[in-house]
């Protein structure tokens, strides 16, 4: 049985990964709407966190799994870095670039995720897959580099950039760690144990910000964003993420990530047309042109062969 073909898997897994695309898109616009005026970024963790992790557990509880002391150890590491490292470098990275740069780089995903493999597993790096790797290496260093200075990037920074990056190569790591567990246990043990392991973690680095929130400058729109953050990009996605890495391969669903730019660069449009924030300054000549390198990168690093 080869794995080797992106697009194999049963179809809930492909529906559930497409749900996941639209709600990442669209939090690249409510979070950042947020961020930093009504909500710190690592406050926003404090809150996710603290919101989802209840959420998670009580659903564990009604189909209650035990846990191998061994696993522990590995459950802590996909908290560190699904949970605790990833969401405060993407929060705290989308604070300060703007969501089309934001979403550029995480197409990174699938070639951090090839290289991860390679480290940790012992995977085969092809010709071409280096390749690849180059080219998306050159997307994602062009756009750091000269995207956040350039007229056209008025919301972006590379420092921002680079957070976002290292939040990518953070997710990378815990998509390859976390398979063995989904092999293992049901979705919502392995989603429980991570959000309580990371929750730990991440709650007194976003605490202080936390309580520095000011609750009565909220207008329905803000509750409304804060909502769907913790219900939909937190809860729901996580549960369906999870649920898709017990059905197809780590690439596949990091393959996935490839659509953000489009589904962010149609939201993007979509809000200027309807009086919402402008981005549309951070679409460029040099934003399309990073994406389609990396995009390249990508297609070599994810189709099938030897060479």
């Amino acid at each position: 049985m080869s794995s080797s073909v992106p697009s194999r898997g049963p179809w809930q897994a492909h529906l559930a990964l497409w749900g996941v695309g639209l709600i990442y898109a669209y939090n690249y616009l409510v979070a950042k709407g947020l961020m930093p005026e009504k909500v710190g970024p690592s406050g926003f963790i404090a809150l996710r966190v603290a919101g989802a992790t209840p959420l998670f557990w009580i659903l564990y509880a009604l189909r209650w799994e035990r846990v191998d002391r061994s696993d522990l150890g590995r459950l802590w590491l996909c908290g560190l870095t699904g949970v605790t490292i990833n969401q405060l470098f993407f929060f705290n990275g989308l604070a300060s670039t703007s969501p089309v740069h934001a979403s550029i780089i995480m197409t990174i995903n699938p070639v951090l995720v090839l290289l991860i493999s390679a480290a940790l597993l012992g995977t085969a790096i092809t010709t071409r897959k280096v390749l690849g790797i180059a080219l998306g290496a050159m997307g994602a260093l062009t756009l750091l580099t000269q995207g956040g200075g350039s007229d056209l990037s008025s919301h972006a920074s590379w420092q921002g950039d680079l957070m976002v990056l290292l939040n990518a190569a953070s997710y990378g790591v815990y998509l390859v760690v976390v398979k063995p567990l989904m092999q293992k246990y049901r979705p919502i043990t392995v989603i429980s144990w991570v959000f309580l392991f990371g929750g730990l973690m991440a709650l007194p680095v976003g605490a202080p910000q936390a309580m520095a929130i000011d609750w009565s400058s909220f207008g329905p729109q803000d509750w409304l964003s804060v909502g769907f953050v913790l219900l939909f990009t937190t809860f729901l996605v996580y549960l369906l993420n999870i649920y898709a890495l017990g059905k197809v391969q780590p690439t596949v669903v990091s393959i996935y990530i490839y659509l953000q730019p489009l589904l962010v660069g149609s939201m993007v449009w979509l809000a200027a047309q309807w009086g919402g924030a402008d981005y549309m300054a951070d679409m460029g000549w040099l934003q399309l042109g990073c994406a389609l390198v990396i995009a390249a990168g990508v297609w070599l690093v994810s189709v099938p062969g030897k060479t």
